[in-house]
């Protein structure tokens, strides 16, 4: 018991760190094994978190709209959060292009080849897209079942192919529905809402992993990757890390400034979300711990927070759709020789913008977007197999700037709309997992 004790008395973005610290090293001493070894450790960490992520959406967004129904409009509120994805993404597809046009990655000679695990990515329609928001079956949806096309060209249901969008579309309506029928439902609302608690209790649990998933995620990525994958494009994956650097602590810095908030108090209390993003590279397992950071650590009122939260996961990319596309075309106009012109980078800014929230919710997004907007600009599609081989390596950046991208727009709009606790923003504790004293 002491032991526990002392485990849950240290903070928790310093447990996180220790494993990210450490999976570091023992990747670097073991290589290739660690691989081996380890990689099971991260794979069973993510699976758990996806494990939680559907049931606490769920429940969360239903409860959400009941309780947001008759306090704030929930269709002002939404307006207002996809006001500002759209602004944020805007700034990120201008700084994208901006540092890959000064730094040029792609300029030099480099000699590099198509990554031969690369497979072209179909790119849905925006009809199809908007249509599969609507599930034919809402239990496929809860249970992540979507579909596919095999090798003869015929569509499959296919397991772990599912979007979250579909989800919140189904728990939406239920959600007003039971505002609709009053007290007629007073038992499903109450059962709805303890439904919401066990699974927030059971997120708390399943949390406490994060620091042994990050250090098996971690040595294994480490361990996995050779300096011959890194080394010839060292340019552009520096390019993109600054690219999110300055997203993050410049654009999103300034906003939280703007809104008379402390900026490091929300990274202080964000820390939890950002670091699960960085070493997980997925915006759905990132849901549950982002989440949590946005209310018990910032302040956001719950029901608003379930709201946007899901929204933002499944629609806001900033690393993603929209600075990864951007430096993306310009590397590859410099690697190829192809000047973009001026006309282009209007196209690449509308395809990145309007694309990151069409396509986010299907699988392999950054790839998916990259494909959009390199054929709206007009540039050699099959050039994005040059940088798939450090695909794995920049999408944990391109993650961390799309969940904390996530986690910004909330606090933003719950500060002016009155929902955001000033005293639990300014004390921003870190931990998101069982508290100490507490089950």
């Amino acid at each position: 018991m002491k032991l526990a004790s002392a485990w849950f008395r240290i903070p928790f973005w310093q447990r996180v760190v220790a494993g990210f610290v450490l999976g570091a090293i023992v990747g670097s001493l073991m290589g290739p094994a660690a691989e081996t070894w380890f990689g099971p450790l991260g794979d069973l960490y993510v699976t758990l978190i996806k494990m939680i992520a559907i049931p606490l959406v769920f429940f969360a967004v239903i409860n959400a709209i009941s309780a947001l129904h008759g306090q704030k409009s929930v269709a002002a509120l939404g307006g207002r959060t996809f006001l500002w994805f759209v602004i944020t993404a805007v700034i990120a597809v201008l700084i994208g292009l901006g540092l890959g046009t000064l730094f040029k990655p792609g300029a030099g000679g480099l000699q590099i080849a198509i990554d031969s695990a690369w497979k072209p990515r179909d790119v849905p329609s925006p009809i199809r897209v908007l249509l599969d928001v609507v599930p034919s079956n809402p239990f496929f949806a809860l249970a992540g079942i979507g579909t596919k096309v095999n090798a003869a060209g015929e569509t499959v249901l296919a397991a772990g192919r599912g979007s979250i969008l579909p989800v919140i579309f189904f728990a939406a309506l239920l959600g007003f529905a039971i505002v609709k029928l009053g007290d007629k439902v007073a038992g499903a609302r109450k059962l709805f809402n303890e439904l919401g608690d066990i699974m927030v209790q059971v997120t708390r649990f399943v949390l406490e992993v994060t620091p042994i998933g990050t250090f098996g995620l971690i040595a294994a990525l480490v361990g996995g990757y050779g300096w011959s994958k890194l080394l010839p494009l060292g340019n552009f994956i520096l390019v993109i890390y600054l690219a999110c650097a300055i997203q993050i602590v410049v654009v999103y810095g300034a906003l939280l400034l703007m809104h008379g908030l402390n900026p490091l108090k929300f990274f202080r209390g964000a820390a939890p979300g950002m670091q699960v993003a960085f070493a997980t590279s997925s915006s759905f397992a990132a849901l549950p711990i982002a989440l949590r950071s946005i209310t018990h650590n910032l302040g956001v009122n719950k029901d608003y927070a379930a709201f946007a939260s899901p929204l933002g996961a499944s629609i806001k990319m900033d690393g993603c759709g929209a600075i990864y596309p951007a430096l993306c075309a310009v590397f590859i106009s410099q690697y190829m020789g192809v000047p973009i012109s001026f006309n282009q980078y209007l196209i690449i800014i509308i395809a990145s913008v309007l694309g990151s929230f069409g396509t986010a919710g299907v699988p392999g997004t950054a790839v998916v977007m990259a494909t959009v907007v390199l054929s709206a600009a007009g540039l050699p599609l099959e050039a994005i197999g040059y940088l798939y081989a450090i695909d794995r390596i920049v999408d944990m950046m391109r993650t961390l700037t799309n969940v904390t991208g996530q986690m910004v727009v909330p606090v933003l709009v719950a500060k002016e709309t009155g929902l955001l606790d000033q005293q639990v923003y300014d004390a921003a504790p870190t931990n998101v997992g069982i508290e100490h004293g507490k089950a």
